[in-house]
């Protein structure tokens, strides 16, 4: 089968609807922007003139030719979880190479802010910051079967662990010999 499609640049003027949002007097947002008094009109093209200050490292995505104009004010990546943050940024967005680091880097960082709780003389309430106590009042059955799964898991490592062999009473050297 022969494929008639011709491979033609397009006229956006023949196009129907196209460029509908380039007339400022037919903005869907103009109501609201007229009721909130915001004369200008946003133009997402144009870089503020000013931009925010970095005064901690920020790590940036490497699709991005500079940091965006402004951001949340974080914690500088830092411990081994900052280490494992900026081999993640090294790769595109697109790729688990980025991803999954990041995720493993999340799970580090609650270990390490633990750690550090410690090491302040702070013992971390994980039960409340997890939440546990509003679990069992609005969703009890969840919370049930997820602490029972957790001891089961737990009690299976535990058991699976010690399941080597074990020899009682005195244990006799090889090179011993028997009389």
């Amino acid at each position: 089968m022969e494929n008639n499609v011709v491979n033609t640049p397009i006229d956006p003027k023949q196009v129907p609807g196209w460029g509908v949002d380039a007339d400022p007097k037919n903005d869907p947002t103009y109501p609201m922007r007229a009721r909130m008094n915001v004369t200008q009109d946003p133009d997402s093209k144009h870089r503020p003139a000013t931009l925010q200050p970095m005064e901690v490292e920020k790590l940036r995505s490497i699709e991005r030719p500079n940091v965006s104009a402004v951001y949340g004010t974080t914690v500088p990546p830092m411990g081994l979880s900052g280490v494992i943050r900026r081999f993640a940024f090294k790769y595109s967005e697109n790729r688990y190479r980025h991803w999954l680091p990041l995720i493993v880097a999340d799970r580090v960082g609650v270990v390490e802010g633990i750690l550090q709780d410690l090491m302040h003389g702070k013992v971390p309430n994980i039960w409340a910051e997890k939440g546990y106590n509003v679990e069992w009042k609005h969703n009890r059955t969840a919370f049930i079967t997820k602490m029972s799964i957790i001891t089961a898991v737990t009690a299976g490592t535990i058991l699976w662990l010690n399941s080597g062999e074990k020899k009682k009473g005195f244990r006799r050297r090889d090179n011993e010999r028997r009389y």
